[in-house]
């Protein structure tokens, strides 16, 4: 499958007028009520939204915090690609019924999305078509169909003729070719997105496709007759290439619903933030943060093994201030040493933090296997692992004065386990698709600033811009 230039191929795709599109898109949601849940399966899917709320249970409490919210918008934090197959049905199982549970009580319509990685990883279709089911055989609803949207802006994540990309140094490869297909648990060979809903389900299904032609040229009432078309739970692909083709199919969208229609949706961060109706933000600061009087040092956890991860870690590591404390997970299979090993990094860690030092805590970069060609085993194995990191920063005497985790099941793991985190507050971005929690006063370090980084984002050097922009509040880099 050929790369493409994307410049090229923004080039040769007519200009949208965003700010008519966007003044027609809340025109529409503010005649559709209801709220948005979100199921996130990790952490990050709060790449492009802020002042909305992040529950880290599914409790019929928190889901009914959620809908008594005024945002539109809430999530509830799945972790679920850090879950088996028996555990993810189980959960969505739950997460539906009590949803059910709290819009019959309230009388408040509802729309789930179930943001997952962009790059197509994740329990795809379980997750959709557990809730799909649990929530059919609970309301009086039948789904017409569920739409698919991995575009995501922030992590150069793009879809065009239905083949989903992956942009690296401004070439798209097919994300089919890239690492994030080779993933031990979650792989998938194909970029094309209708193949990719084969290869998933198992057998053919009816897809149909929204194009950037449709987009670009506005045809509102084309994509429309598509969504009021969808029947027997057919899929529609959503392409896009901008925040602005994502608006017009929003308004598309919004307007299927009005007329009773019913969609679940599997999506990227990005059509979260445009059917939430959220408005940008400007790239957190050191001092929206908060962070100058905390003379403790900051955090670092690095669990994800990615080949982007670790090319920023080593550019991390060239400044002179932060102080690296590799931990040996390959002693996973030796119980006594590493419990020891666990030990051993919360101790200097916590002296080194205590002492106003920026620590670096990353796991060796050579992967380790279960060999057991079993993907649940690499997944328990890699649960474990991220517990182990988890129990780190539990175990902190110390609080740093800023925490970034770096991947997505490590970030999960510190802040509902670590942290002890019931409700975050999104504050916005740090750095494009890299979000900041502030944590709640039930928390382990109430008001921690938890900087949430994506395995599969970011420039080589986004990681070290992150670093230097905290410290520089509290002079590490004069």
């Amino acid at each position: 499958m050929p790369r493409i230039q994307l410049q090229e191929l923004l080039n040769s795709l007519p200009t949208q007028d965003a700010v008519t599109v966007n003044a027609l898109l809340h025109e529409e949601a503010s005649k559709t009520p209801g709220k948005i849940v979100v199921l996130d399966d990790d952490p990050t899917g709060i790449q492009t939204v802020h002042g909305v709320h992040v529950y880290t249970d599914w409790s019929v409490e928190s889901i009914r915090q959620g809908f008594a919210e005024e945002n539109r918008v809430f999530y509830l934090l799945t972790n679920s690609r850090s879950f088996t197959v028996e555990q993810t049905t189980a959960a969505h199982k739950e997460i539906a019924v009590n949803i059910a549970a709290v819009s019959k009580e309230t009388g408040i319509p509802f729309v789930v999305i179930l943001r997952g990685d962009s790059t197509l990883r994740g329990h795809y279709p379980l997750e959709t078509v557990t809730v799909r089911d649990t929530l059919e055989e609970l309301l009086d609803v039948q789904f017409d169909g569920e739409i698919l949207c991995p575009f995501f802006l922030e992590g150069g994540r793009y879809t065009a003729g239905d083949i989903h990309y992956v942009e690296d140094g401004g070439i798209l490869l097919p994300a089919g070719e890239t690492e994030f297909a080779k993933d031990k648990t979650f792989g998938y060979h194909s970029s094309n997105l209708a193949d990719y809903i084969a290869e998933k389900t198992g057998h053919a299904v009816d897809v149909q496709s929204v194009s950037l032609d449709m987009l670009r040229s506005q045809s509102y009432d084309q994509i429309y007759d598509i969504l009021m078309g969808m029947t027997d739970y057919g899929r529609t692909i959503v392409n896009a290439v901008s925040y602005a083709d994502l608006a017009v199919f929003a308004v598309a969208f919004y307007r299927a619903l009005q007329q009773g229609r019913h969609f679940m949706i599997r999506s990227s961060a990005s059509l979260v933030k445009v059917l939430g109706c959220i408005s940008d933000k400007p790239l957190l600061n050191a001092a929206d943060l908060g962070i100058e009087n905390n003379t403790c040092g900051g955090l670092i956890m690095a669990g994800s093994h990615t080949q982007k991860t670790t090319s920023q870690l080593e550019e991390l590591l060239k400044l002179p201030y932060v102080k690296c404390i590799t931990f040996n997970q390959h002693l996973v299979f030796q119980p006594k040493a590493f419990t020891a090993e666990i030990q051993r990094v919360i101790n200097e860690a916590d002296s080194l933090i205590g002492q106003g030092q920026t620590v670096v805590v990353m796991t060796r970069r050579e992967r380790i296997d279960a060999n057991t060609g079993n993907p649940e085993d690499d997944l328990r194995i890699a649960v474990t692992i991220s517990e182990a990191i988890t129990s780190i920063v539990a175990n902190l005497k110390h609080a740093p004065s800023f925490l970034v985790a770096k991947g997505g099941i490590t970030s999960s793991d510190i802040g509902t386990k670590a942290l002890k985190v019931k409700c975050a507050t999104a504050m916005g971005q740090i750095l494009p698709g890299i979000p900041v929690w502030q944590t709640g006063s039930e928390s382990t370090f109430p008001g921690l600033p938890y900087v949430i980084f994506p395995g599969n984002v970011g420039k080589t050097d986004s990681l070290k811009l992150i670093v230097e922009k905290l410290s520089s509040q509290k002079g590490a880099t004069l």
